[in-house]
């Protein structure tokens, strides 16, 4: 039996970053994500490690795409504005098929919002947020385990695929603090031949994203595009509670799951019975098994910490089968249990 470590979700991420292998880390502070750069501020001098704290959120995205093409696992984290800020490094680095890992620790906005938990960069993550036909791998935590998890996962699936791999998780996630099996650290990272090395003893290579001739272009895009097939195929995550026998299903991951599963709790001990699909990868989205169930429940109710973004991936997913209803909270607001339990029960 592995031991359990009491950890904040931000310093939980710090550690499965070093786990992974990671010694490259580039970033600049903003709440409420500070605890990983500090983190790996005191600890990657002993491991022999770059940590450097840029002069802005885009410097440090760009420094993620230098050693990126040098061929080392590298990483950058942030909150909400911040992330508005590297989006054009991540367009750069997913036209050049440069892997990096990215935690955003979501705070409230639009603008400079507040430090509070969000789910309000939904959109910005899994619809590319930047210019251009490109995805991101996006993992969405609901615990201080699968925090730490995910971020190892994550610098595997970018190593694999080479893409830019997203973990979203919420202020909320990133202050509380939880017991954690911290993951076995990796023995060693995947080999890169296509990294910019040194020319000595090979071939010229050649990591850009800039295609001027429309044609080149063009097949550069469809390549991605079969490349974002294959992981959509192959990487969908999701994970279900009490759905077997439900009449009513809820949708929601990270912070909303957690309430949502008490919601159903109160609701199955009234007799209605209710079950939560929780969406674990926001892309690729599970909208094929989300759909399954639609042709099973009266109604679907999708729970976000913003006004509604990922409940139209949801009504995508379902189409005509049920009715999908919001329940959505902005301002740094976490759902309330009993105003859950209330609209479901109105649907009765």
């Amino acid at each position: 039996m592995k031991k359990k470590i009491l950890m904040r979700g931000n310093d939980a991420v710090a550690e499965a970053v070093i786990r992974a292998g990671c010694r490259h880390y580039y970033g600049y502070p903003i709440t409420p994500q500070n605890e990983i750069p500090e983190y790996l501020a005191q600890k990657f001098p002993e491991l022999g490690g770059t940590f450097v704290q840029a002069e802005s959120e885009i410097a440090a995205a760009c420094m993620v795409l230098g050693s990126s093409a040098a061929g080392v696992r590298t990483m950058t984290s942030t909150s909400s504005p911040g992330m508005t800020l590297k989006l054009e490094a991540i367009s750069y680095m997913s036209g050049a098929r440069l892997p990096c890992v990215i935690v955003n620790v979501m705070r409230g906005g639009p603008g400079l919002g507040n430090i509070a938990g969000s789910q309000s960069d939904y959109f910005q993550a899994t619809k590319g947020g930047a210019h251009g036909d490109y995805q991101s791998i996006v993992l969405a935590p609901e615990n201080v385990q699968e925090f730490a998890d995910q971020t190892m996962l994550a610098f595997d699936l970018s190593d694999k695929y080479r893409v830019v791999a997203m973990v979203l998780g919420d202020g909320y996630l990133g202050q509380m603090s939880e017991p954690v099996v911290l993951p076995d650290p990796v023995q060693s990272v995947p080999k890169k031949p296509w990294a910019l090395t040194g020319k000595k003893g090979r071939d010229q290579q050649v990591l850009a994203s800039l295609r001027l001739l429309p044609d080149a272009l063009g097949n550069h895009n469809i390549d991605l595009q079969n490349l974002y097939a294959e992981i959509t195929k192959a990487e969908v995550r999701f994970d279900s509670y009490m759905t077997e026998d439900a009449d009513y299903l809820i949708v929601a991951y990270g912070t909303c799951a957690r309430v949502s599963r008490t919601a159903i709790k109160a609701l199955r001990n009234s007799g209605i019975k209710v079950g939560l699909f929780r969406p674990i990868t926001l892309w690729p989205f599970p909208s094929a098994q989300i759909g399954e169930l639609a042709k099973k429940v009266k109604k679907i109710l999708t729970i976000e910490m913003c006004m509604g973004q990922m409940v139209q991936d949801v009504r995508l997913s379902v189409g005509c089968k049920t009715e999908v209803d919001l329940y959505g909270v902005a301002g740094g607001v976490i759902p309330d249990v009993d105003k859950i339990v209330e609209r479901i029960k109105s649907y009765e």
